[in-house]
């Protein structure tokens, strides 16, 4: 029992002591974790000052430089403006000097209009003083003269007035007379003016066109590549091109021959593309033929943009545009029909200036004349009157279309404008160089046109005009009446398509004069 109890106690005492130390030891470790804490946490605060301090520095440099940047731009607007405001007043005043010189001068015309005033005043009043003198001296000899003469004033008033109104009238026609003969002559000049201007503002080149291509060979062995074994080559590039190549003994080249242009233009691509490309037989062939047509349709579209924009003609349908390309490839009589129109395009707006008409309206009509020559083999008509539908199809103006419609006639023209494509289309196609036509084929036709006017009974003279594009005759009104007048220009234009070959069209006009004359003994 003592054991146990005694045990008891130390048990106790052992529990006392633990507790005691157990608090004592876990006392120092949180006053020494505490005292650890406060330590870091003064480190970190000092860490978190030291970098606001820092970003402050750097902060404030920062506003520093900005605020100097900000300044000096300042200053230089400042001075800028300044500059400017300088030369404004500098500007403001010269206006001033020159509004003051302004005002000096209309203070001395103002001063010199009085003086002209006051003297015109003295002079009004001499002139009356002297009226006065002339209207007495004239009433004298009035009543002077109706003493002689025997008759009253208002008899002699009337006696006069008779001969002054004969002789009036026949100063007012002579008068008349003269001013239309002046206004001719002078509408004539001013025409010729015009034309001249026109053509001198003008000048145009001119190459002749060809109905033959020459293709250079790299060496003469291409042209057995060319007909191929047993001309099946050949015959593939004249099949599908419609051109005739003819292959002689002209070195390292060969001749493409055809009248189609176009036709002969896909034939010489397609030929030099092949010759480059080394492979030559029919399935490339037509290969090669069909790419050259495709890229030869967009080389069309974009010559007939170009004409549109070197013409200045905006707003054109794009079927025309592609109509007036084609004409890239149309030749007349020579002359290259592309190059023709824009030709009577730019002398339709000279023209029209002068005038003080419409210019780009000239324009167009001078540039879309011929534009019915694009479809003429596959259309049925005139060029004038396919080219007057095409422009009615695609929206242009009625007096574009008129204008087409009567550049050779085919309607009668109604305005100016229709007017000024007839003179330049017959300036572009009858200039010196525009066709290939040798001087003495030109005179030769000129003579043949005047020798069938004078094959005619009846007719007196023939004169061949306008560059052979006007037959004038003159015939014996004795032998020729009003009536056969008409029947002999209808059969002389007959004889002229039967027997001539021409450019356009040849004007008849046939003029009959009746005199008659009689002497006063």
């Amino acid at each position: 029992m003592t054991t146990l109890l005694q045990i008891l106690l130390y048990l106790f005492a052992g529990l006392v002591i633990g507790v005691g130390v157990g608090f004592f030891v876990r006392k120092r470790f949180v006053e020494q974790s505490k005292v650890n804490i406060d330590e870091q946490g003064k480190k970190i605060i000092e860490g978190a000052l030291a970098e606001a301090e820092q970003f402050k520095k750097e902060a404030s440099l920062q506003i520093k430089d900005e605020s100097i940047k900000y300044k000096q731009e300042v200053e230089k607007e400042l001075r800028a403006r300044s500059l400017e405001l300088n030369e404004e007043e500098k500007r403001i005043t010269q206006k001033l000097d020159q509004i003051e010189r302004k005002i000096d001068i209309l203070d001395k015309r103002e001063m010199d209009l009085i003086k002209k005033e006051k003297s015109s005043l003295e002079e009004e009043k001499r002139f009356a003083m002297r009226q006065k003198e002339i209207d007495t001296l004239i009433e004298q000899q009035r009543n002077q003269l109706e003493k002689i003469s025997g008759t009253s004033r208002e008899e002699a008033k009337a006696l006069l007035m008779q001969s002054i109104e004969s002789e009036a009238r026949m100063e007012a026609a002579k008068t008349l007379l003269r001013i239309e003969n002046e206004m001719k002559i002078q509408a004539d000049r001013k025409a010729k003016n015009i034309i001249a201007l026109a053509i001198s503002r003008y000048a145009g080149d001119y190459v002749a066109e060809k109905s033959v291509s020459v293709v250079a060979l790299p060496n003469e062995e291409m042209k057995g590549r060319i007909i191929g074994r047993e001309g099946r080559n050949i015959r593939a590039i004249e099949a599908a091109t419609g051109i005739d190549i003819i292959i002689d003994d002209t070195p390292e080249a060969v001749i493409l021959s055809g009248f189609n242009p176009v036709r002969r233009e896909v034939a010489r691509l397609a030929l030099e593309r092949l010759i480059t490309d080394g492979r030559i037989h029919p399935a490339r062939i037509e290969e090669v033929v069909e790419k050259v047509a495709q890229e030869l349709e967009v080389s069309m579209r974009e010559a007939g943009e170009q004409a549109t924009f070197d013409v200045g003609v905006h707003g054109v349908n794009l079927e025309l545009v592609k109509l007036l390309g084609r004409l890239k490839y149309r030749t007349s009589y020579g002359q290259n029909v592309l190059q023709h129109s824009l030709e009577v395009a730019f002398l339709c707006g000279i023209m029209a200036a002068e005038l003080g008409l419409n210019v780009k309206q000239a324009k167009r009509a001078g540039l879309l004349h011929d534009i019915g020559k694009a479809v003429d083999h596959e259309v049925e008509g005139s060029h004038a009157s396919i080219g007057r539908d095409l422009a009615k199809k695609y929206g242009e103006a009625a007096e574009v279309i008129h204008a087409i419609a009567a550049h050779h006639e085919d309607v009668d023209p109604e305005s100016v404008l229709d007017i000024l494509v007839q003179s330049a289309d017959a300036l572009s196609g009858a200039r010196p160089g525009a066709r290939k036509e040798m001087l003495e084929t030109y005179v030769k036709r000129l003579e043949d046109l005047e020798n069938i006017a004078n094959g005619f009974k009846g007719v007196d003279k023939a004169f061949a005009i306008q560059a052979g594009r006007e037959l004038r005759i003159v015939v014996n009104s004795n032998e020729v009446t009003d009536a056969g007048s008409t029947l002999l220009g209808r059969d002389i234009a007959k004889e002229i398509e039967k027997n001539l070959t021409y450019p356009g069209q040849i004007r008849v006009t046939v003029i009959r004069e009746t005199r008659s004359v009689e002497y006063a003994k």
